[in-house]
């Protein structure tokens, strides 16, 4: 089964962290994302743009209304995901608290609903 793993984090933090810092956060997501493609669970992964890159649409009286910035304000923005592949949900939350992540932000872990076709 595939699990979605979003990562939450204060996006504002990055910029104010040292080198040596930043250098240690770049090799602890790198250790995490081969230990995930050697054990054949990762699907997939992706880091996203800051929030005020981003555009939201929602309709208005039937049109598309098209906004700039996140739809809601947060003290923790989804600033990247990994798809993985595990058997089951227990699986799943082991490569969570594996994550990075999880030391400064929040992992959400959600089962993807498979689209029959």
């Amino acid at each position: 089964m595939q699990y979605m793993l979003l990562l939450y984090l204060d996006e504002t933090a990055w910029p104010t962290m040292t080198p040596e810092q930043q250098a240690e956060g770049i090799a602890a997501y790198g250790a995490y994302i081969e230990a995930l493609t050697k054990s054949g669970a990762l699907v997939g992964t992706g880091r996203l743009q800051p929030t005020h890159l981003a555009t939201t649409v929602r309709l208005q009286d039937g049109k598309p209304l098209v906004l700039d910035g996140p739809y809601a304000d947060t003290k923790e923005q989804l600033g990247g995901y990994f798809l993985i592949e595990a058997p089951d949900l227990d699986a799943a939350l082991a490569w969570t608290a594996r994550c990075p992540t999880v030391s400064h932000g929040v992992v959400e872990v959600r089962p993807i609903w498979p689209m029959s076709g």
